[in-house]
C-alpha cells in the first residue's frame, strides 16, 4: 500500500510543483478596492483519486485480514463460512454501537471476537470511542468512512483548495499569525484576496489538494491524511491487533520488496525502510519550492554566480541534504539582529558553494575538450 500512496505523491508532485500553475489569478479593481480573484484551476489527475480510494480499502484490508489471521489461530483451523463472513474491523463511535456488535458476533462470530476473548479485548482498544471529543476524528473513524463511500457511491472526492494566502509585504512574527482560509475547494470567480485600489500587495498561496471526509465539510490535505491513516494501521492497530500490548520496536517497516519470493520472510520484512511514501513525498515538495525560493535569493548576493548556475548547484544537491540546509536558517520574524546574521553567513557560504559548483562545471567541460587532432583548441 505504501507503492500505492507513493503513487499518488508521484502524480500529485508533477500536478504541484511541474505542470505549471495550479491556481491562475488575476485582479479585478472594483472601486476602491482590488481584488485577487481565481481565474482558474487546472484539473486534478482523475487517477489521484482512485489511487486514494483504493489505498484507503488496502489500508482497511490490512487491519480485516490481520484479524481473519488471529481468528483463525484461535481457532486452531479454518473458519467455518457463516463465522467467516462475520469477521471484519467494527468502527465504534459510542459504547453501545460496540455492544450492538458484540451481539452480532455472539450469535455466529468466530469465538475470538465475541465479548471477553482476548482478540475482541485488542479490537475493543483500537475503536473511535476512547477519543471522547471527537471520536469521528479518529483514524479508523475517517478511514471507515472513506472506504464505505468509495464503496458504496463515489471515490474519493478531491479539491484544490487554497489554505493561506500569505502577505509578503507584512511578515508575520510567527507561523500560526498567518490567517487560515475556510476548509474547501476554491472555484472560478473566488475572491481569495483584497487590498485597497491605490496599492500593491504582494502575497503568495500555496495550493494544496485536500479530500473531503465523507459527511463532514472537513477538507484535509489528501497525502497527510493518507499518511496520517497509513502510520496508526502500520505502527498501532495491526501490531496491536497481533500482541495486545505496545508496538514492538523496530516499528513494521512502511515498505519492503514483495516484487520477488523471499525464502525468509521475517527477514525480508525487517530490511525494509520506515520512511513512508508521505514522508518522501513532504520532503520532495517542500524541497522543489524551497529551491524555487532561494535560487534567487542567493542569486542576488554580491559575487554569486548567475540565477542559472544557482538553481543548477540547488537541483543537484538531494532533497534531504538540501532540506538540511534550509533546516539551518532560523526564522526571523521579529527580525532579531542575531538570526539575521546567522541567516546571512548560511547564504554567504551557499553563495560561496554555488560559485564552486559553475567553477567545477566550467573546468569539467574543459576537461572534456580534445585537446589533439581535429576541434583541438588551438
Amino acid at each position: 500500500m505504501d507503492e500505492m500512496i507513493s503513487t499518488v505523491g508521484d502524480l500529485l508532485f508533477e500536478y504541484q510543483a511541474r505542470s505549471g500553475d495550479v491556481v491562475r489569478l488575476r485582479e479585478v479593481v472594483d472601486g476602491p478596492l482590488r481584488h485577487l480573484v481565481v481565474d482558474s484551476i487546472a484539473p486534478i489527475p482523475p487517477k489521484v483519486p482512485l489511487l486514494a480510494a483504493d489505498a484507503f480499502n488496502d489500508l482497511r484490508a490490512a487491519i480485516e485480514h490481520t484479524i481473519f489471521i488471529e481468528a483463525e489461530l484461535a481457532a486452531g483451523g479454518i473458519l467455518d463460512e457463516s463465522a467467516a463472513r462475520l469477521v471484519e474491523m467494527p468502527a465504534a463511535r459510542t459504547y453501545d454501537s460496540f455492544s450492538e456488535w458484540n451481539r452480532k458476533q455472539a450469535r455466529k462470530g468466530p469465538t475470538a471476537l465475541r465479548d471477553g476473548a482476548e482478540l475482541n479485548r485488542r479490537i475493543f482498544g483500537l475503536q473511535p470511542l476512547h477519543r471522547y471529543a471527537d471520536p469521528a476524528a479518529h483514524p479508523l473513524a475517517r478511514l471507515v468512512a472513506y472506504t464505505n463511500h468509495s464503496k458504496h457511491r463515489t471515490p474519493a472526492v478531491t479539491a484544490v483548495q487554497i489554505p493561506v494566502v500569505n502577505r509578503e509585504d507584512v511578515p508575520p512574527r510567527h507561523l500560526r499569525d498567518i490567517p487560515k482560509r475556510p476548509q474547501g475547494p476554491i472555484l472560478p470567480g473566488e475572491v481569495i484576496f483584497t487590498a485597497p485600489g491605490d496599492r500593491v500587495v504582494p502575497v503568495s498561496i500555496f495550493p494544496t489538494v485536500g479530500i473531503n471526509v465523507p459527511g463532514t465539510d472537513r477538507w484535509p490535505v489528501l497525502m497527510n491524511e493518507l499518511g496520517e491513516i497509513a502510520a496508526w494501521v502500520r505502527t498501532q492497530a495491526v501490531p496491536r491487533l497481533i500482541t495486545g500490548t505496545d508496538p514492538p520496536s523496530p516499528a513494521i517497516p512502511a515498505w519492503h520488496d514483495i516484487s520477488r519470493g523471499q525464502p525468509d520472510a521475517s527477514a525480508a520484512v525487517a530490511s525494509g525502510i520506515l520512511v513512508s511514501a508521505h514522508e518522501r513525498n513532504k520532503e520532495r515538495i517542500g524541497a522543489a519550492f524551497a529551491r524555487e525560493d532561494i535560487a534567487g535569493t542567493i542569486a542576488a548576493i554580491d559575487g554569486a554566480p548567475p540565477l542559472a548556475e544557482v538553481s543548477a548547484w540547488l537541483s543537484s544537491l538531494s532533497d534531504s541534504d538540501f532540506l538540511a540546509r534550509m533546516n539551518q536558517i532560523v526564522p526571523s520574524f521579529d527580525h532579531d539582529p542575531d538570526d539575521m546574521l546567522h541567516n546571512w553567513h548560511l547564504l554567504q557560504r551557499m553563495s560561496a558553494d554555488a560559485a564552486a559548483f559553475a567553477a567545477a562545471r566550467v573546468q569539467d567541460a574543459l576537461d572534456r575538450r580534445p585537446t589533439t587532432g581535429e576541434g583541438a583548441p588551438r
